[in-house]
């Protein structure tokens, strides 16, 4: 693996940025737009997994990034249950909510390698390879 000096050379934070301005366009396309408070919640967890992915990168250190990156983890499933809650409530069609759970399914394993990656890993400084 080469040497990765800022979070957003990291092809799980380029993922999940993706994911949450899909999120964000359904948001703003779908009826979706109208269920405020739902609207707001998974905006939310969807951003907390890019979001978390680079605050434990610039924490400086292996053991608090596993910790942030087990909560993007989280944040990832979060958004994947929503989106249940999405397609139930009638604002994306079936294929568009088959296509996204694959897609967050998908960041959450490679979250989880990248996890089982560094546990093998006893680096502590601010570069990660």
């Amino acid at each position: 693996m080469a040497t990765i000096n800022r979070f957003e050379d990291l092809e799980i934070w380029k993922e999940a940025r993706r994911l949450a301005k899909e999120i964000y366009a359904i948001s703003l396309e779908t009826e979706l737009k109208n269920d405020f408070k739902f609207k707001d919640q998974i905006k939310a967890s969807s951003g907390s997994v890019m979001d978390n992915i680079a605050e434990g990168f610039e924490r400086n250190g292996n053991l608090k990034f596993r910790q942030f990156l087990s909560i993007a983890k989280g944040s990832a499933g979060e958004t994947r249950s929503q989106l249940y809650r999405v397609f139930d409530f009638g604002y994306i069609e079936e294929k568009k909510f088959e296509i996204l759970k694959t897609d967050f399914e998908n960041l959450s394993g490679k979250i989880n390698n990248f996890i089982s990656y560094l546990n093998k890993k006893d680096f502590k400084g601010t570069k990660f390879q």
